[in-house]
């Protein structure tokens, strides 16, 4: 397969817009969830990571027309049901692009898929162009064409239904290393969330990277306002290890700090403590713990003089995102600063993941369902949607190129 056919739909740069409270209303449900930390309050979490006793949520879908769970294989009524668990940091990002896949859309909606005469998806003009073309196919036919699958040619009748269930990170990579589900998401790499080593993931699984979360620090509107608009990185580890306790100690008001974190367990917790705390299981003081990211964003809109950690995507009234000051470089929450949170070396960046498993029926590590799915996410159409969308961080055509490469080729049944 060409180059140009595989990367047809390859991510221009854009800018980047840090989300309005609007843009909660589609993530409402990510955050990640994961287990209780301790004795800390925490209000609708699950287990830690690597719980089997999740009970995830999941997207309605079309029921399937083949045996669901991770064979990838085919029965005399065709290809089974996708799944995917985990991350609901990750969560905004698959499902909406599970409901776009379960809904079909014809070439003629605009809206959704295609283009009419009012609007054009983005990205349909690279769709459109070169020798696999998506003109005239609804977008689940499209993108699982690519790699075989008949087209069914009816709307909210994909070749394949998708389901993605809501837990957290931890879970989620444990659900698809026991072969539960196809996919596994995670906002925390499968290493620190299984206890693994680099050389052990990668004989077992495959790292689909979709997008970042830039994971700003958020204090509360009257901390801010207060003058605490910038933290130093030491700053930061100094109040989640107790060090440092009152807004006065780094110039704000004379106001105890209240400490919020994310629940043990939970892939933003991971990433929190590996990039800015030095290991996965460093230790962290906290006043209390939730298990999603809109609740840490609840606590900091009803409490005074507090500090939380969560993901991009849920920035919102009452709340602010401070600059952090890493070694002499000021990272700041706005995209136009020339050091931005949105930045590739931004210490506190992070890898959305989906991963899939290594097996003897798929020893290259993605069966052909996961590389359609997976595919539709690499496109500008995915990236600009169902990413950037969400509020989370595309990513750059280079690592686009990377992705593609981790698929098997295409063979178009069109």
């Amino acid at each position: 397969m060409a180059d140009d056919k595989r990367l047809s739909g390859r991510v221009s740069r854009r800018k980047f817009v840090v989300t309005s409270g609007a843009a909660v209303g589609v993530a409402g449900l990510a955050g990640c969830s994961g287990g209780s930390g301790g004795s800390e309050e925490s209000e609708g979490e699950g287990d830690s990571g690597g719980s089997s006793d999740d009970t995830p949520m999941e997207t309605e879908t079309p029921s399937s027309s083949g045996d669901s769970g991770s064979s990838g294989g085919m029965d005399s009524s065709g290809p089974s049901m996708l799944t995917a668990e985990g991350s609901s940091t990750v969560y905004p990002i698959s499902n909406t692009g599970s409901s776009y896949w379960n809904s079909n859309a014809p070439p003629s909606d605009g809206e959704y898929w295609g283009s009419s005469n009012e609007s054009s998806v983005p990205g349909w003009d690279q769709l459109t162009s070169g020798e696999s073309s998506a003109e005239g196919m609804l977008l689940a036919d499209y993108f699982a064409g690519l790699y075989g699958f008949e087209p069914t040619e009816q709307r909210s009748s994909p070749p394949f239904p998708t389901s993605i269930g809501l837990s957290h990170s931890g879970t989620g990579c444990k659900a698809v290393t026991d072969g539960l589900v196809d996919i596994g998401n995670s906002s925390g790499p499968i290493t620190a969330e299984l206890g693994l080593s680099e050389s052990e993931a990668n004989e077992r699984y495959v790292d689909h990277v979709v997008g970042r979360d830039g994971q700003p620090v958020f204090v509360s509107q009257n901390v801010y306002d207060a003058g605490v608009q910038e933290l130093t990185g030491d700053e930061v580890r100094g109040i989640y290890q107790g060090e440092i306790n009152n807004w006065s100690e780094v110039g704000g008001p004379d106001q105890e700090i209240y400490v919020v974190g994310r629940a043990e367990g939970s892939g933003t917790d991971t990433s929190f403590r590996l990039n800015m705390l030095g290991g996965a299981d460093a230790p962290m003081q906290v006043d209390t713990r939730k298990g999603q990211n809109q609740q840490v964003q609840t606590v900091l809109q009803q409490n005074d003089g507090a500090i939380g950690y969560m993901a991009l995507a849920f920035q919102a009234s009452g709340i602010q995102p401070v600059a952090i000051n890493f070694e002499g470089t000021v990272y700041k929450p706005s995209p136009d600063a020339a050091n931005t949170i949105f930045d590739s070396d931004y210490p506190l960046n992070r890898d959305l993941h989906m991963y899939t498993t290594i097996t003897d029926e798929t020893p290259q590590g993605t069966d052909m369902r996961e590389a359609a799915f997976l595919n539709m996410f690499l496109t500008d159409f995915g990236q600009q949607l169902f990413v950037e969308g969400v509020e989370y961080i595309p990513l750059p055509t280079k690592d686009i190129e990377s992705e593609f490469e981790k698929l098997p080729d295409q063979n178009p049944a069109f």
